[in-house]
């Protein structure tokens, strides 16, 4: 993708990371949009900034759990599979927290949400076991987190499709032709990417680590949904005691419900001012096909096959 280096956006970061922002790496990501390389990662200032602060600043506990996910990779629908799970059992479905918020209200993405306002939040007072989320890679994460026994789970979505939700995300705010973020993607630049480099660091670690890090495939949940959340529900120290518990949680956060949620309708993100409706599209497999060209597809297919070789991973639909 063509990049222009522009002058930094001062007014977005404190005045006291100017000198360390500046000296990062950055291009021009579409009209007034600057993404700054942080070791190895695309970033937008403001969450750049945040990122820091967490990478600095949280102290993860040993009965956390982390969430995390590139961009446009399933990453609401984990947030509500794992409230749902963790979260206070409902004996009544009109008493159903999500009737009321987002459910990224109920789980915080840390360097979008938690550390925007405050470098430094007091986090000591949530109940135990607290429950977040990241865009970050694996190699920005806190010490605490790689070195406590707190559980990951990561979720990730075939390249094509992430792809096309991403540019549809976007074009909330900004509508671009989707050649535009096409490029972007080929060349690993958008906000927390390169997205294979991003997946990989996180498939390594839960080869590594399985009692860890649970590494999740939107396609297979979609497949497979009763399987995928058992096994999640059982990764987090949460079994299910019967069918009809798992029946629940797969309705509770299913995305028909959730995008016809009043909330969901009409409701905004206090924190990127998006209307909570973008965060709810299709949610189907193999959407790609409505956007990409023959070439787009044998382009990427090509790319997916470079990154992943020798990984045993396969992101292929």
């Amino acid at each position: 993708m063509a990049t222009t280096e522009v002058e930094p956006e001062a007014a977005r970061y404190s005045e006291s990371l100017k000198p360390w922002i500046d000296q990062l790496p950055k291009v021009q990501y579409g009209d007034n949009f600057t993404l700054y390389n942080w070791e190895g990662f695309w970033y937008a200032p403001r969450h750049l900034e945040a990122a820091k602060s967490v990478q600095s600043h949280f102290k993860a506990r040993d009965d956390d759990v982390i969430l995390a996910s590139s961009l446009k990779t399933g990453t609401i629908w984990l947030k509500a599979l794992t409230f749902c799970i963790m979260g206070p059992k409902i004996s009544d479905i009109n008493e159903d927290p999500l009737h009321k918020n987002h459910p990224a209200v109920y789980v915080q993405t840390l360097e979008t949400q938690t550390y925007i306002t405050d470098s430094n939040p007091d986090l000591s007072n949530l109940p135990s076991p607290r429950l977040f989320h990241t865009h970050l890679p694996y190699s920005v994460l806190p010490d605490s987190v790689k070195d406590s026994k707190c559980r990951i789970v990561y979720i990730v979505r075939n390249p094509k499709d992430t792809a096309v939700s991403m540019w549809h995300f976007f074009n909330t705010v900004k509508p671009a032709p989707f050649e535009f973020l096409f490029e972007g993607f080929c060349h690993g630049v958008h906000p927390f990417g390169p997205f294979f480099d991003h997946a990989l660091q996180y498939w390594n670690e839960s080869l590594k680590m399985p009692e860890k890090v649970l590494f999740l495939k939107y396609e297979e949940l979609k497949k497979d949904p009763k399987g995928q959340v058992k096994k999640l529900a059982e990764f987090l120290g949460r079994p299910f005691e019967d069918e009809g518990e798992i029946d629940q949680v797969l309705w509770r956060s299913s995305l028909e419900r959730l995008k016809n949620l009043e909330v969901n309708k009409n409701g905004v993100d206090p924190w990127s001012q998006m209307p909570n409706s973008s965060f709810f599209r299709r949610g189907v497999v193999g959407d790609w096909k409505n956007n990409f060209t023959p070439q787009m597809e044998e382009r990427l297919d090509q790319i997916t096959r470079t990154k992943l070789e020798g990984s045993g991973l396969d992101l292929t639909v």
